[in-house]
């Protein structure tokens, strides 16, 4: 009950940001937003219609159409962040903040927007609107539910064009391009890992001073050569991002010719890390 209760608090601060970044920052200075809420924009500038209930019967109609692509807590937390999200726009509709610096006003409405879409991601819900529909594009199409949301994004942007003129389409892009990081940040966190795989004939050598020098963990896997058959041992270590010129200063001073790959690695848990 816990759980759920601080999940609704989550799903309602992300709604509420998400709000303001719309009615602070976005439609003040005429710029855009990708999916549906860039169509409750637009409605708004043309018509001049509610924010707050234009976008909940546009997502209304698209969770009816796509429940079945969500999971039902994904679908129950989905309808509440739809909920609250309609609610903040009706509640922050006259909020302001006066600036003639636009760009500085795209720039924390990408923020605002990263911030809160993530923490309604993070806690298990959706924003409905474009992701519903990129996940019926990917279940009749095949598209990947990535590529189909940044297709449905950019098509809304580009439509706007034709209100927002050329200037606000382009800043409506780095808005989006903040939001999408900022988001990124939220979901993964700060502190991102790097995975590496060394192979090597000194790997007993690298193991040991890894070990002793750095104080990290070494998984040794049994492997072989596919065309000479010679048995070698792969090395796994996943270390942050600051230890990666350490281990390459120790690698090459034990075996300059290692074969050395580098991935990065968005969550690690277990001992010497997060917990789960």
């Amino acid at each position: 009950m816990k759980k759920y209760s601080v999940d609704i608090l989550l799903l309602a601060l992300g709604s509420l940001l998400f709000a303001i970044a719309v009615n602070v920052f976005v439609i003040p200075n005429d710029l855009g937003e990708g999916g549906v809420t860039g169509l409750t924009i637009i409605s708004y500038y043309l018509f001049e219609w509610s924010p707050s209930i234009v976008s909940f019967l546009l997502n209304a109609v698209l969770i009816v159409l796509g429940l079945k692509f969500l999971s039902k807590q994904t679908a129950i937390y989905t309808i509440i962040a739809v909920c609250f999200n309609s609610l903040f726009l009706h509640v922050t509709e006259s909020w302001s903040i006066p600036s003639e610096e636009i760009i500085v006003h795209a720039l924390f409405g990408g923020v605002l927007t990263g911030v809160g879409i993530g923490l309604i991601i993070r806690v298990g819900g959706t924003t409905a609107g474009s992701t519903i529909l990129a996940k019926i594009i990917h279940k009749y199409l095949g598209w990947s539910v990535s590529y189909s949301l940044l297709i449905l994004d950019l098509i809304v942007v580009f439509l706007s064009y034709f209100i927002i003129g050329i200037e606000g389409v382009m800043l409506t892009i780095v808005m989006l391009y903040v939001a999408t990081k900022t988001m990124e940040f939220i979901l993964e966190g700060a502190n991102r890992q790097k995975a590496v795989t060394i192979i090597s004939a000194y790997s007993k050598e690298i193991a040991f001073e890894v070990s002793t020098r750095m104080e990290r963990g070494i998984t040794v896997i049994s492997g072989h050569g596919y065309y000479t058959k010679e048995n070698k041992e792969v090395l796994y270590i996943v270390i942050n991002n600051q230890e990666i010129i350490k281990l390459k200063k120790i690698i090459k001073q034990i075996d300059n010719e290692a074969f050395i790959t580098i991935h990065d690695v968005r969550d690690v848990f277990g001992e010497g890390f997060s917990s789960i």
